[in-house]
């Protein structure tokens, strides 16, 4: 793949995954500014790494980039913010960005539980249940078997289960996880 088709193929997943992959960063380290950084250095790392890219699943393949480079900035800061945040599912309108991260109290119900789960829990119930990413894309992010992902998966929505039940949340959220 010449430069030229580079540019093109990874401008055409811009458009397609960029809203995703600030979603997923965002809910990493509920940082706005740097959530926004981190999404566009995912792209220009995408773009310098592209001979690497197997040609199989783009969005798994952004994902992956994504994740690393956050879990290295996390790192490099030294803070534990994942999860700080939830966005809910919420169908693409012309709000402002800004606008797209006030919370309800339900959601902030939510983050507070999230935030107490071991950060493997976390990845999965993002990614599986809050951004619907299949068992095969969710491993593949991760790095992990799709069993992995389903043993996770199941230990992490019994532990968010009782850690909601243990804060006394009584909205009816728990039921459709």
């Amino acid at each position: 793949m010449n430069h030229e088709e580079s540019k093109l193929l990874l401008k055409n997943w811009y458009e397609e995954y960029c809203d995703d992959i600030f979603q997923y960063i965002y809910f990493m380290i509920s940082d706005y500014n740097e959530a926004k950084d981190l999404t566009q250095d995912t792209f220009i790392k995408a773009y310098e790494k592209m001979s690497s890219f197997d040609g199989r699943n783009p969005k798994a393949w952004l994902f992956r980039i994504a994740r690393n480079m956050t879990i290295d900035m996390i790192r490099r800061n030294k803070k534990i913010m994942l999860f700080q945040h939830l966005i809910s599912a919420r169908a693409k309108s012309a709000e402002s960005p800004e606008n797209q991260f006030l919370f309800t109290e339900s959601e902030r119900e939510i983050i507070q539980v999230l935030q107490s789960l071991k950060r493997n829990y976390r990845d999965v119930i993002v990614l599986r249940k809050i951004k619907e990413l299949s068992t095969k894309e969710t491993a593949n992010i991760l790095g992990w078997s799709e069993s992995k992902v389903k043993s996770n998966l199941i230990r992490g929505l019994k532990a968010f289960k009782t850690e909601w039940e243990k804060e006394g949340y009584s909205n009816g959220f728990i039921s459709e996880l």
